[in-house]
């Protein structure tokens, strides 16, 4: 009987210091950043917001490989290649159907900031792999001075296949308040 209580005791204090010493191995040396976008970003998002209205959803920074899946009977060799290649590659925004979520329409941001530019070369797997998938893949300039109606322009020119194929109109002008 005293032996057990004294296994139990040791059993405790080794628990005890496994604990500490794995406190201090796993860390997180994380924070919250101050803004989840940068100011072109989120000044673009809310014009493609207001460019599509209440038609699609506006999802942002989605990885290549969660809009896309391989064919089936794909060569296993092809389908390594095209994963690895995928699987680092991210689309800035999505525009998905409202209805069931399917990816409509994939949009690039392309600026010149910084040393090496973003985006600033296209990327011929992303627009490649996207176009055999069937889904639209627009890259926009950023650029001061766009107004809606430019980013709408831009969106309803890459929609127009789609349109047709489901015989749907195209996305209905933003309502004018005539008191401004």
């Amino acid at each position: 009987m005293e032996f057990a209580i004294v296994l139990m005791m040791i059993l405790i204090v080794v628990a005890i210091v496994a604990i500490k010493f794995s406190e201090d191995e796993v860390s997180f040396p994380f924070m919250r950043k101050t803004q989840l976008f940068s100011p072109v970003e989120h000044q673009f998002l809310d014009m493609i917001e207001r460019a599509v209205g209440n038609e699609f959803r506006v999802m942002c920074r989605v990885r290549l490989t969660d809009v896309l899946s391989l064919r089936r009977n794909t060569n296993k060799k092809m389908a390594k290649s095209a994963l690895i290649k995928a699987t680092g590659k991210q689309l800035d925004y999505v525009l998905v159907s409202k209805t069931d979520m399917t990816p409509v329409l994939a949009l690039d941001l392309v600026h010149n900031m910084g040393p090496e530019g973003h985006k600033t070369k296209r990327d011929f797997f992303v627009t490649g792999a996207l176009d055999s998938a069937g889904i639209p893949h627009a890259r926009i300039k950023a650029r001061h001075g766009y107004k809606i109606e430019d980013i709408r322009a831009c969106i309803e020119a890459k929609l127009v296949p789609l349109r047709r194929q489901q015989g749907k109109l195209p996305l209905a002008p933003e309502p004018t308040n005539s008191s401004l």
